[in-house]
C-alpha cells in the first residue's frame, strides 16, 4: 500500500503527511488552504486532485478534521469518500467527532463493502512532528492490523482499543477531559503562586519534581505560560469542543459529571471572551487577568 491520501493538512495532518511522503510513500493530499497545500507540494506531496479522485485511486486514506460537520461532509457527502471508495480502500479518520459520527460512518462505509477505523491522536504538533503520536484505534481487527504498518510510520504508542468503532474516540475523550481539568488546574494554580509573588520558573522546578508535575504542567507553561505566546497547538475551542462530546458521553451512559460541567462552563466563557482560537493554555491569561492583585 504505497498510495495514501491525506484530507485536512493543518497543524496536525501536515506533519503526519510529511512523515509518510518521508517513508517512500507516495501522499497525496486536499485541503481548502492553499498555504497547506504549497508547503505539503514543496515537501514532496502530491496536490490537485478532489476527494472524489482520492477516493477511486488511493489504497488508504486519512483525514484529520477540525470538526464533526467537516468529517460528515468528506466521509458521507455525494462527492465524499465513501461514495466514491472502491472495494480495496481503507479509510482512517484521526480527528476527534463524536461517537455517534464513528457509528454513522461506519454503517455508510460496511454498505459500500469499505474498511473504515476511527483512530483519534493524542500527543500534539510535536507529537506529529516527532512521530511520538498516541493512536486509540477504533475498529475492526483485520483493517487494524491492514493500517498498522503505516500507523507505525506516525506514531510509537498504538492501541486497538477494540473492535467497537467509538472506543478509540471514547478514549480519547476521556484523555480530553482530563486536560481540559489539567489546564484549569495550572491556570489557576499559577495564578495563586504569581499574587503569592513566587517566581513561577523557581516554581516549576520544585513541582516539577513533585507530585503537582504533570504532562500538562510542563507542556502549558514550558512552550507558552512561560513564553507569553499563545500561539495555538491546541485551540482552546478544540479542547471546550472535545469536552462538550465527553459530557455528551457521559450523559448517554445516564451519569451526571458535576465538575466537568462546570468547567466545560469555564472554556465557553474563555471562547465568549475571545480566547478560542489562541492555544488552550491561554487560560491561564483569562484566569489572572480577572484577578485583582492583593499586592
Amino acid at each position: 500500500m504505497k498510495k495514501i491520501g491525506f484530507v485536512g493538512l493543518g497543524n496536525m495532518g501536515l506533519p503526519m503527511s510529511h512523515n509518510l511522503i518521508a517513508s517512500n510513500f507516495d501522499v497525496y493530499g486536499v485541503d481548502l488552504n492553499k498555504e497547506a497545500l504549497l508547503l505539503f507540494e514543496k515537501n514532496g506531496g502530491k496536490v490537485g486532485y478532489t476527494i472524489a479522485q482520492l477516493a477511486n485511486s488511493c489504497d488508504v486514506i486519512f483525514t484529520s478534521l477540525p470538526s464533526n460537520g467537516a468529517v460528515e461532509a468528506i466521509y458521507l457527502g455525494d462527492q465524499g469518500l465513501i461514495e466514491h471508495a472502491h472495494p480495496n480502500i481503507l479509510l482512517i479518520d484521526t480527528s476527534t467527532v463524536s461517537p455517534e459520527l464513528n457509528i454513522k460512518i461506519e454503517q455508510s462505509a460496511k454498505q459500500k463493502g469499505v474498511d473504515f477505523l476511527a483512530a483519534p491522536v493524542s500527543g500534539g504538533v510535536i507529537g506529529a512532528i516527532n512521530k511520538t503520536l498516541t493512536f486509540m484505534v477504533g475498529g475492526s481487527k483485520d483493517a487494524f492490523e491492514r493500517a498498522l504498518p503505516i500507523i507505525n510510520v506516525l506514531g510509537e504508542n498504538i492501541f486497538h482499543v477494540s473492535e467497537k468503532i467509538d472506543s478509540g474516540t471514547a478514549t480519547k475523550l476521556i484523555n480530553n477531559l482530563l486536560i481540559g481539568f489539567y489546564t484549569a488546574g495550572v491556570s489557576e494554580a499559577l495564578t495563586l503562586a504569581k499574587e503569592s509573588q513566587l517566581d513561577l520558573d523557581k516554581l516549576f522546578d520544585m513541582l516539577n519534581v513533585s507530585y503537582g508535575q504533570s504532562r500538562i504542567y510542563e507542556r502549558n507553561y514550558k512552550s507558552f505560560i512561560a513564553n507569553d505566546d499563545y500561539a495555538p497547538g491546541f485551540a482552546l475551542n478544540l479542547l471546550k469542543k472535545d469536552m462538550g462530546f465527553a459530557l455528551e458521553l457521559a450523559d448517554k451512559n445516564h451519569i451526571d459529571l458535576p465538575i466537568s460541567k462546570i468547567l466545560y462552563e469555564m472554556y465557553e466563557e474563555a471562547e465568549k471572551s475571545g480566547f478560542g482560537e489562541q492555544d488552550m493554555s491561554v487560560l491561564y491569561k483569562k484566569v489572572s487577568a480577572q484577578t485583582p492583585s492583593i499586592h
